[in-house]
């Protein structure tokens, strides 16, 4: 991941196993200002805003476990928390507000900085499905967020694809396989188009600014993978393997997910690759962060891999995971975002 360059001329594309037609080109409705949250999973420990769900990793990984310890306990999540992301815009009061004391001109300047134009890459319809065999799937799944009325998940729009990109600076040896490797699970999960917009120089902050147009023009952020430590990010000290979240939108009363942040301690990953079974073990850390930025929440199922508590032996997505994903990945369009 080292050697990558700054992004393909043209981007790998990550489908799910059923595809839809290529994205057209949407008209761009005017923009409404957006009430912007975080949320998705728990605050690393340290920091004021979100970062997504903190992974812990114990000492005894890559070890024996000790006596009277039992796999599930070497490999821990820290609970989830929701914390609020950045003051709030909520359209219609901002609004009546500015153009009471005749400052309407505010309104356009600050919703463009705030914002890029909505519907940016929406479809009329979702661009990929869940597997079909999902709906035979059932068991313990949890969200991260409902909507504002408590009906339904905070999901990504399936309508367009999810953008990401990694910054390669100290990633591990195999860093760019787990990454790879739980997009694709991921996806296939869901149904989301992953779009891979090569690598970045952006490192990882509590505090990320879901649209920052100097860096990525005028759409919202990609989602960001980071590998770092404990000196450059707080939240991983200790024997924090990452952390994982997304940041929401709130138009109309509906929220909508649209850019998240994975970010990976090099020297946990690293330790944890190099024990048995430990590549497979990775993976499965990176893929419960991915999940929690696509909106899947803990469970109190030890079979799963949403539990708290990882058990070294479920690496992979199980039955009310997928589940989980499934519903996820059939949120609604979101063109006005």
């Amino acid at each position: 991941m080292t050697g990558r360059d700054t992004g393909p001329a043209r981007p790998a594309v990550w489908l799910p196993a059923s595809t839809a037609p290529t994205p057209g080109t949407p008209d761009v409705p005017a923009n409404p200002a957006p009430d912007a949250t975080w949320s998705g999973g728990p605050v690393p420990s340290g920091g004021p805003a979100p970062s997504g769900v903190p992974a812990w990793v114990g000492s005894a990984v890559g070890t024996t476990p000790p006596a009277g310890l039992a796999p599930q306990d070497v490999v821990r999540f820290a609970p989830p928390r929701r914390d609020a992301r950045r003051p709030a815009f909520t359209t219609g009061l901002l609004v009546a507000a500015l153009l009471v004391s005749g400052a309407a001109w505010w309104v356009n300047d600050e919703v463009a900085r705030l914002a890029p134009p909505a519907g940016l890459e929406e479809t009329g319809a979702p661009l990929g499905a869940p597997p079909p065999e999902s709906a035979l799937d059932t068991g313990e799944h949890a969200f991260s967020a409902l909507q504002p009325d408590g009906v339904g998940p905070v999901t990504y729009s399936p309508c367009r694809p999810l953008h990401y990109v990694v910054r390669p600076d100290g990633a591990p040896p195999e860093g760019e396989l787990l990454i790879r490797t739980a997009i694709e699970r991921v996806a296939h999960a869901t149904g989301l188009q992953f779009v891979d917009d090569g690598a970045t120089t952006e490192g990882p902050s509590p505090d990320r600014e879901a649209f920052q147009p100097d860096l990525y023009g005028r759409r919202w952020a990609p989602v960001l993978f980071t590998w770092s430590n404990e000196t450059e990010t707080p939240g991983l000290a200790g024997d924090v393997a990452g952390t994982g979240g997304s940041a929401s939108v709130t138009v109309d009363g509906r929220s909508v997910y649209v850019t998240g942040e994975v970010t990976l301690d090099t020297a946990e990953i690293t330790e944890l690759v190099a024990s048995p079974n430990g590549t497979a073990v990775a993976i499965g850390v990176v893929t419960h962060e991915l999940a929690h930025v696509v909106g899947l929440g803990h469970v109190d199922d030890p079979t799963q891999l949403m539990y708290p508590s990882t058990n070294l032996a479920v690496t992979a997505f199980a039955a009310g995971d997928r589940a989980g994903l499934a519903e996820l990945g059939r949120g609604e369009c979101a063109p006005d975002v």
